[in-house]
């Protein structure tokens, strides 16, 4: 009885902690593909989990920041979805390449043109953003997700440092530290790996030399070999021939 009775108390103990955890899981989230460097370029993808046993996610709404507004905004297309993108006017001009910018997407909407995100599935909405500002540790997007039974969840409440996180917590893309100009960071890492390959060619043209000597030598040291031993049976013989010469 008593461990029919502790039996109970996990499974209810498992069951609560999945239910607590839960929605934790289903919050629209922001994460870079590689890095979100200050200063740079980066692709970001908006993921969206479905949190409805019964109904599918039919459209993402996602809000810029105005506080740092980004000049370039390009969404990549996702099959089975179409975005559009809003931009508005600046309080005050970017610059850009050496160009003023006098406006920048302030929000991005997908709507699903079939059944969108079904119960059990997730969705990924990748965007190329930039450039990344500089005087900021991270940009906070807030989404707003509708359902195809009309349900709305707002993603929109800003965490707070040291604080519990809030249960519609807006997605948060975390910037790091600066690489050189963005674009220069690219070059350069594709010089270093262009170094790289001419080292290892060098280096695989250099292995490739010395097996080949290593192996001329070992020819030759199996020729020296033969030539010696045929040396050394034709003295024996010739002495052997001799020898029966004297006697006779």
């Amino acid at each position: 009885m008593k461990a029919s009775r502790i039996a109970v108390v996990g499974a209810l103990a498992g069951t609560a902690v999945l239910a607590l955890s839960a929605p934790a899981l289903a919050h629209v989230t922001v994460q870079p593909e590689g890095t979100a460097a200050k200063g740079g370029y980066a692709v970001v993808g908006f993921k969206v989990p479905n949190e409805r046993d019964d109904a599918s996610t039919t459209k993402l709404e996602v809000n810029f920041p105005t506080d740092h507004p980004l000049a370039s905004v390009m969404p990549q297309p996702v099959p089975g979805w179409t975005a559009k993108v809003t931009k508005s006017k600046l309080d005050k001009p970017l610059e850009m390449h050496g160009e003023q910018i006098t406006e920048a997407v302030t929000k991005v909407t997908w709507t699903a043109d079939g059944k969108g995100i079904e119960p059990g599935y997730f969705q990924k909405f990748p965007v190329s953003v930039g450039a990344l500002p500089e005087d900021t540790d991270q940009l906070v997007f807030k989404a707003i997700q509708t359902y195809s039974n009309k349900d709305v969840v707002r993603w929109i409440e800003v965490p707070q440092e040291g604080q519990e996180e809030p249960e519609s917590p807006a997605p948060v893309l975390q910037l790091s530290a600066a690489e050189g100009d963005g674009h220069g960071a690219s070059d350069a890492k594709a010089g270093d790996d262009t170094e790289a390959a001419a080292q290892n060619t060098a280096a695989d043209s250099s292995a490739d030399s010395s097996d080949s000597t290593d192996t001329t030598a070992r020819v030759l040291g199996v020729v020296g070999i033969v030539v010696g031993a045929a040396g050394v049976a034709y003295g024996v013989l010739a002495g052997r021939r001799r020898g029966t010469g004297a006697s006779a």
